[in-house]
């Protein structure tokens, strides 16, 4: 099954979808955020509940949990562990928090390799860092190996 990773931000969010192994996470949206917050989680509860119908289903949704590169928490950390909770309490899924230190960066150093001006690459950024973020949480996952050699998600 499928994972979502999401990268709130103050003005948008990023959306970024596992393949179905839950193995390669690649941007999938880029969303402006609505002005409330009340209204954000009704969009990211429509969005994942239509994920959940689907074919290929949804296990889990990651968010970007923002932090200072010494691990304090920003002015943002406080909202998203919030909306974190928020989704928690509507969706039958369960909701993963995943350090997002430089994650931003580092979308934009792989997003610089394929276009060099930065005005196309800056509205493809907050999807490219959910993917990051994304990604960064599959990695750690442990893998379970059957006994053909193939691995298991």
């Amino acid at each position: 099954m499928r994972v979502l990773g999401i990268d709130y931000g103050a003005k948008r969010l990023g959306l970024a979808l596992s393949d179905v192994s839950a193995t390669l996470a690649s941007p999938w949206r880029l969303i402006t955020r609505p002005v409330s917050d009340s209204e954000t989680l009704e969009l990211l509860v429509a969005l994942i509940q239509t994920l959940v119908g689907e074919d290929d289903g949804l296990e889990a949704v990651v968010m970007g949990w923002p932090r200072r590169l010494d691990g304090r928490p920003t002015e943002q950390t406080r909202q998203v562990e919030a909306l974190a909770r928020m989704l928690e309490s509507r969706v039958p899924l369960p909701i993963v928090l995943q350090d997002e230190r430089l994650s931003s960066h580092e979308a934009e150093t792989r997003l610089a390799v394929r276009e060099r001006d930065w005005r196309r690459r800056k509205h493809k950024l907050d999807a490219a860092a959910a993917a990051v973020i994304l990604q960064d949480y599959l990695d750690g996952r442990p893998r379970v190996v059957a006994p053909s050699g193939d691995s298991l998600a």
